[in-house]
């Protein structure tokens, strides 16, 4: 069978199947139940500096067959009490990469240096979330700001440092440029969609807050579009991310350029056993199509059009 052990970042993964941010990682527990069940590594919650109880329910519409809507607010008990839980994840073996999100370069760095005392392997700097004012994609949808967040990170922190690109603007591929400008040793793509749900017969949008975000099937072509565009502007490393179902969805996103993968809305859908599921749907396709590692399939689709 192939191997599907992988490095992206320089983090040895045990396989290319990460565990998104935000989905069953409230807990230190549950992140620990998604490892054990199969994932590659797993991405705490974003975590700003201090506790934020969100916006008021509903807060999520979800869509049978092509994915959710969710406008959240970065709920999060802060960087002070959040520790606890990430320690129970490395209790249990896990691989552990530290969500977080902030207002500006030096709170994001700030969140870092505590974020890194916890033990995890690497930070994701949430710049994307697209419902969230005066964070998330606000400031990442500026190749300036990204730039600045990343480089205030990378020169307060040892950690590998990898940067969410949103889809929630003109040039994404530009925002990873930024960010590879900054220092970042990967960039995941995409986050959330902006988009909106109505109830026709309230007359008014579902969700409390409006708007949110779309995650699931139906963003995958454009995190495909996303991810190929980023690998011919970019020489780091790429984690590609939305609407991955099935072990062809992870392999269209490595073929597309990704070294890695989050897995999230799939796992809310049909739970933590989606990890060992599609993952021998992988190993069963790269094999079918002669790959020896899972690693060899990167960029295999940009090789074979020139």
């Amino acid at each position: 069978m192939p191997e599907l052990p992988v490095r992206c970042a320089g983090i040895a993964l045990r396989n290319p199947l990460l565990l998104a941010s935000g989905i069953w990682g409230e807990s230190g527990e549950s992140l620990a139940r998604a490892w054990t069940a199969g994932a590659g590594a797993v991405i705490t919650k974003s975590i700003g500096s201090l506790p934020r109880p969100g916006y008021p329910n509903p807060t999520i519409e979800s869509y049978e067959r092509w994915g959710m809507l969710n406008a959240m607010g970065l709920p999060n008990p802060g960087i002070g009490e959040y520790p606890r839980e990430i320690a129970v994840a490395l209790g249990a073996g896990a691989t552990v990469i530290g969500s977080i999100f902030g207002g500006d370069a030096e709170e994001f760095a700030s969140l870092a240096v505590a974020m890194a005392k916890t033990g995890v392997c690497a930070i994701e700097l949430n710049l994307s979330c697209p419902h969230a004012q005066g964070y998330g994609s606000e400031i990442g949808s500026d190749p300036a700001q990204v730039e600045e967040v990343v480089r205030a990170v990378t020169d307060a922190v040892p950690l590998p440092v990898i940067a969410k690109i949103t889809p929630n603007a003109a040039d994404p591929a530009g925002l990873a440029a930024a960010a590879e400008r900054g220092g970042a040793a990967a960039v995941s793509a995409i986050n959330t969609l902006r988009a909106l749900a109505i109830d026709v017969e309230l007359r008014r949008p579902i969700l409390a807050h409006r708007l949110g975000g779309l995650s699931g099937p139906a963003i995958k072509p454009i995190g495909l579009a996303c991810v190929w565009q980023i690998r011919e502007r970019v020489r780091i490393p790429i984690i590609g991310v939305g609407g991955i179902a099935s072990g062809q969805d992870v392999l269209e996103y490595l073929m597309a350029g990704a070294s890695a993968v989050e897995i999230g809305t799939q796992v809310a859908f049909e739970g933590i056993g989606a990890f060992g599921r599609i993952g021998r749907e992988l190993s069963e396709l790269l094999e079918r199509l002669g790959f020896a590692r899972a690693s060899d399939a990167t960029g295999a689709a940009h090789f074979a059009t020139g």
